[in-house]
């Protein structure tokens, strides 16, 4: 699939000093940049939609975890220590 951008000239300006010294060309340099901000969109929206769900799972469930008890236990896996996974409790509203 062919494609066509148009690029302000200060930013191929910006592009080619980034590019000099490298083995990457303008082309491949955008090219990853487009790849990468891709990746971080569709990833950021993954995120956004595990969020939502968890939210609507809690409000439909009103149960959660206290947030001083999963510190502890993520801090104690940290330090390579054996520990429970904290109990999911009923939420006060």
């Amino acid at each position: 699939m062919a494609t066509s951008i148009k690029i302000p000239e200060d930013l191929k300006k910006r592009i080619a000093r980034a590019v000099k010294g490298t083995d990457q060309s303008a082309h491949a340099f955008m090219v990853e940049a487009i790849r990468q901000e891709t990746e971080r969109v569709e990833k950021r929206r993954g995120m956004l939609a595990d969020a939502y769900a968890a939210r609507a799972e809690f409000q439909r469930s009103g149960a959660g975890y206290a947030l001083a008890e999963v510190k502890a236990h993520y801090r104690a896996k940290l330090q390579g220590k054996r520990s429970r996974k904290p109990k999911l409790r009923p939420w006060q509203r």
